[in-house]
């Protein structure tokens, strides 16, 4: 009895695959030539998970979008990603108003907390700090 030396089941270690054996693996898959389940078979490959590894690493499969990556885009898929991308803009922008809203609001309540701790303790807390230059940069300059 003979048997059959071609598409027998070889089982492989994870680390003796080449990037020769990757690309055929999609290419055929690609094609339509093989499953990943077929080619799981034929080659020897552990898991199905290891092919779709591969497809998504060297395909031109778009995963993001689900559409193959050498196909041109539809004007109309471009306009819904654009109103996606403008919705995800228009929450970021009402998540950092409220954030600055917030902000304001501390420090509008850390001023009155200021203020009256002043006023019960009678010690001044805020620097009083004029716009100018300070009087002691100004001498040692004279002095130069």
């Amino acid at each position: 009895m003979e048997k059959s030396t071609e598409h027998q089941y070889v089982r492989r270690t994870q680390c003796d695959y080449s990037m020769a054996l990757k690309i055929e693996v999609v290419q055929e898959v690609e094609r339509g030539e093989l499953s990943t389940y077929g080619a799981m078979r034929k080659y020897g490959i552990q898991s199905r998970a290891t092919i779709v590894g591969w497809l998504r690493k060297y395909g031109t499969f778009d995963w993001v979008n689900q559409i193959p990556s050498n196909m041109p885009k539809s004007t109309e898929l471009k306009l819904l990603e654009l109103e996606q991308k403008v919705k995800l803009l228009e929450k970021q922008k009402a998540q950092l108003e409220r954030q600055i809203e917030q902000a304001d609001k501390k420090a509008i309540l850390f001023d009155m907390l200021i203020d009256l701790a002043e006023k019960e303790y009678n010690i001044p807390i805020r620097k009083n700090s004029s716009p100018g230059q300070s009087t002691n940069t100004e001498k040692k300059n004279k002095k130069s």
